[in-house]
């Protein structure tokens, strides 16, 4: 999984279980969450103080395939890479895997839609994104 060129590093905790000892396959949308989050962060396209409100994303389909259970106290990191930039949509390919080994658990292709959230409508991605997700990945 070298094509991804951000991870974010989380951990399993303990209520991430389902009663089979392994990670609900519900879990997994919060870690993708959280790494796009920061994702956009490390872009630039958003900050920590900044509202959703403004210009934000919505998740508009979300596709996961699973590949191996994760357990507790595994070390995991979630890749992030978008590889489509629409007129009004993101779309990206995510992993969370085995910090270690490089294993995928989980991958997913999240299409994100740029959102106004006062107007409640979609808008176009802004082209300061564009140019930042383009440089970072090489689109």
């Amino acid at each position: 999984m070298s094509e991804y060129q951000y991870f974010y590093p989380t951990e399993v905790r303990y209520g991430d279980l389902d009663p089979q000892g392994h990670v609900n396959n519900a879990k997994y949308l919060t870690y993708f969450e959280q790494a796009r989050i920061h994702y956009l962060i490390q872009l630039g396209l958003f900050s920590k103080d900044q509202s959703f409100m403004e210009v934000g994303v919505i998740v508009a389909d979300i596709h996961i395939t699973y590949h191996a259970t994760t357990h507790y106290g595994d070390p995991i990191k979630v890749g992030v890479k978008t590889t489509k930039l629409g007129n009004k949509s993101i779309v990206t390919e995510q992993c969370v895997m085995h910090a270690e080994t490089g294993k995928a658990m989980a991958t997913a292709t999240v299409v994100l839609v740029t959102f106004d959230y006062e107007g409640l409508k979609p808008i176009s991605v802004p082209e300061e994104w564009r140019k930042k997700i383009s440089a970072y990945e090489g689109l």
